[in-house]
Parts: C-alpha cells; sequence; structure tokens
C-alpha cells in the first residue's frame, strides 16, 4: 500500500483490528523453579536487541526455549497498560533469564499510530525499546495533543508528498521535540519520518499480521513459539501460560 493511501485511510482512525479489552489486573510474579540460561558475557539476556526479519525487533536469547511476539499499537491505552504491568515483570523474570526471548511487532492503527512508530524505530536496536515504552509513559499527553488538533487541520496533511505528511503529522504531536529530548536529534528524526521504506516496512508488517493469524482479535496479541494465545491481553492473563510452557504449574 503506498504511503499516500494508507494516510487517507488512517486519518479516519480505523483499523482491521483495534484494542483489546481490558482483562485483569493481578499476577503470580512468583519466583521460577526452572533453571536460567547462563547470560552473554558482560551483561544479562535484556541487553540483547537484534532485528528481526519480519521487522520487529527481539530482546533476549535468540535461542530461547520460549518465543514470545508482541504486536503492540502505540496509540493503544491497553497495549500502554501491558507495558506498565506486564513488561518489568516479563524482562525480569523471563527475558533476563535468557528462558524467554520477546519480540515487538508494531501494529499501526492510525496514522499517529504509524508517526509514533517510526520514530521508535529512528535509533535502531539500540533505541528501540526505550523510545517504545517512553512513547506508552507519555501517551496520554501526545494523545491529547492530537485530540485538541482540528481535524480539518489534520485531514489537509494527506494532500502533502509522501516524505512530508509523517513529518508533519509528528509536528502536531509534538514529536520531534520529544525524541530530541530523548537523544535522537530532530534532523534524525525528520530523516525517519520521511523515509517511504521505513513506512511500507509498517504497512505491510500491519498486513502480515491479520493475514498470518486471520482470527487476529486486536492489541496488545501475543504469539507464543508460532500460535497465537487467546485472552492474554494483560500480564495476568499471559504469565501463566508462559509457566506453563516452561513446565511449571503455578
Amino acid at each position: 500500500m503506498k504511503p499516500t493511501t494508507f494516510l487517507a485511510c488512517a486519518l479516519a482512525l480505523t483499523a482491521v483490528a483495534g484494542c483489546n479489552s481490558k482483562q485483569g489486573d493481578a499476577a503470580t510474579n512468583a519466583p521460577l523453579n526452572v533453571k536460567a540460561v547462563p547470560p552473554p558475557k558482560g551483561g544479562d539476556w535484556s541487553t540483547v536487541v537484534s532485528a528481526t526479519p519480519e521487522g520487529g525487533f527481539l530482546m533476549g536469547n535468540p535461542n530461547a526455549k520460549l518465543k514470545l511476539i508482541e504486536y503492540g499499537s502505540l496509540t493503544c491505552p491497553h497495549c500502554r497498560e501491558f507495558d506498565e504491568k506486564g513488561v518489568p515483570p516479563l524482562i525480569a523474570n523471563y527475558v533476563k533469564t535468557g528462558l524467554v526471548s520477546w519480540e515487538f511487532r508494531n501494529y499501526v492503527r492510525d496514522a499517529f499510530d504509524l508517526t509514533a512508530s517510526l520514530v521508535s524505530r529512528c535509533n535502531g536496536e539500540k533505541g528501540f525499546f526505550p523510545l517504545t515504552r517512553a512513547f506508552y509513559k507519555d501517551q496520554d499527553v501526545w494523545v491529547e495533543k492530537i485530540r485538541t488538533t482540528p481535524q480539518d487541520q489534520i485531514e489537509q496533511l494527506q494532500n502533502l508528498p509522501p516524505n512530508q505528511q509523517f513529518v508533519e503529522l509528528a509536528k502536531v504531536a509534538d514529536f520531534q521535540n520529544w525524541a530530541t529530548a530523548r537523544g535522537v536529534p530532530a534532523a534524525k528524526t525528520n530523516q525517519c519520518l520521511a523515509d517511504e521504506n521505513s513506512v511500507n516496512k509498517l504497512v505491510q508488517m500491519t498486513s502480515d499480521a491479520t493475514t498470518q493469524f486471520p482470527q487476529f482479535p486486536g492489541t496488545p496479541t501475543f504469539i507464543l513459539n508460532g500460535t497465537m494465545l487467546e485472552k492474554t491481553a494483560t500480564w495476568v492473563e499471559l504469565e501463566p501460560q508462559l509457566r506453563s510452557a516452561l513446565g511449571e504449574r503455578g
């Protein structure tokens, strides 16, 4: 799909799959009775990050017993909730031990989601997870800036050339200044936002999700060793399945 076409569709803020509903708050967080994988020299498995052929970014042991994929949207409040409540124990108890690798794939639901995703990926492997988590932390702030901008002003941006559209959308949400404060110069941010290949990659990754998993329910959605998990929008639903797959009952 061409960037111009995608923007025109995305400005309606519609998507094939939406944002999953809330399913609970509690989790066991009990210690794992499973032997950890020896960490890489000079660090732990959470410091190992690599880009994947499918377009995502993987944190952890690439040969882990469990390979967890999260499809997440940066504009989705339930994805933000998972980041707040689920990601810390996921990293501390599962990724750092080398037992689980965690790959995040962007599922873009609208034009601003795509814009934020371009910025989060701008510093590559070293910056992806810190920037993604920072976007979630500040989600209420930048979404409010978008919400209070006149819709006709936003719609006018679809008439711009593809290499300008997302640069201007980012200005609406003040992403350039936001990224500068987190170590990504505005010039580099604008370069990433104008990269049509990166735009197409994000659109393709989103399309691939629903092609590969026709029952894709929305974001966040989790894939464990190639199988889509059901009712796992929150950590309380996901963690028991990780424990079970590792051979634990509790």
